[in-house]
Parts: C-alpha cells; sequence; structure tokens
C-alpha cells in the first residue's frame, strides 16, 4: 500500500513539472514570425505549382541561345518566365537559383529541377518573387517529372534560410 502511495506521488510530481514546463517554455513562437527577431524577413516556404512560380533564365554557359531553349522548356512545364536573357559567363555549376524571402519555396521547388545540384544565393533584401534561374557551364538538361518528385522527396520541405523566419502562410 505505501509503495502504491509513493507511485502516486511520484505520477502527480512528473505530472506537474510537465505541465509546469509546458506553460513556461518561452521558445514557444521559435521558429515562426511571432517569434521573429525585429527586422529579419518573413520567409514564404509554399511549395508552388509550377504555374505560380516566376522565373528568369539567365544563361552564363558558352552556349549561345542557352537561355532560350531552357526557357521554352520552363513554359512547357508551365513555369511563367519573365525574362529571358545572358548573365556573366564562368558560372561553373549547374545552375545557380538566386532569389528573395518571398521565393524560397519556388527556389525549393525549382532546385528540384536541377537533381538539387544547383547553387542557391540567397538576397534577404531582395523584394519580389521571382527566382534568377542562372545556367551553368555543367547544364545538361530538366530533370523529368519523375525525377523531380524523387528530388522533392530527397530535399525535405523547404526550410527557412538563415536570417529569417517562416511567414505565417507557411505553417
Amino acid at each position: 500500500m505505501r509503495a502504491l502511495v509513493v507511485v502516486g506521488l511520484l505520477g502527480v510530481l512528473a505530472l506537474a513539472f510537465v505541465v509546469t514546463a509546458i506553460v513556461r517554455d518561452s521558445q514557444g513562437n521559435a521558429g515562426t514570425a511571432a517569434g521573429c527577431p525585429d527586422g529579419w524577413p518573413l520567409a514564404d516556404l509554399t511549395l508552388h505549382e509550377p504555374k505560380d512560380v516566376k522565373i528568369n533564365v539567365l544563361n552564363a554557359t558558352d552556349e549561345s541561345g542557352r537561355a532560350g531553349t531552357v526557357a521554352d522548356d520552363f513554359r512547357n512545364r508551365k513555369f511563367q518566365v519573365q525574362k529571358v536573357g545572358n548573365a556573366p559567363k564562368g558560372v561553373p555549376n549547374v545552375a545557380v537559383l538566386r532569389y528573395g524571402p518571398k521565393a524560397v519555396g519556388s527556389a525549393h521547388l525549382l532546385q528540384a529541377y536541377f537533381l538539387n545540384n544547383a547553387k542557391w544565393e540567397y538576397d534577404e533584401k531582395r523584394t519580389d518573387d521571382v527566382v534568377d534561374v542562372v545556367l551553368g557551364n555543367n547544364f545538361q538538361q530538366l530533370a523529368t517529372t519523375t525525377e523531380v518528385n524523387q528530388s522533392l522527396g530527397d530535399a525535405g520541405p523547404p526550410e527557412a534560410p538563415k536570417g529569417s523566419c517562416p511567414s505565417p502562410a507557411a505553417k
């Protein structure tokens, strides 16, 4: 009987400890807009459909006209191609994705079209929701639908870049 009382008392104390810890949790808003430090941008982590993603396609390869061909490929996949042009040569990567807080989820989707081999260039001061896709010398072709889906699964959900917080709509 005495052991039962001790076990009951320990259970009540454990429950009280857990409730106190939850109530006093000062990190309840960590990682959300409510817990975001002043001045930090809010990152849109929404994984948009291609039809809702705006891109600029820029050629940094030695092959003339490459941006136009790839822009057509993106249009055929329902992306909103805003601009097509050239960028300074010398990008050794497959591609570079340049974007700001409003395009984090869109950049995450586009990364899958490069099989997660594009270089990220996040600019917290950028205010538009467009992603610049800069084609590098190692670019071969865009991934197939199956490869894109697999890459998205491998990459996991979009995350807020360092120095930003998820926007409330991203929850």
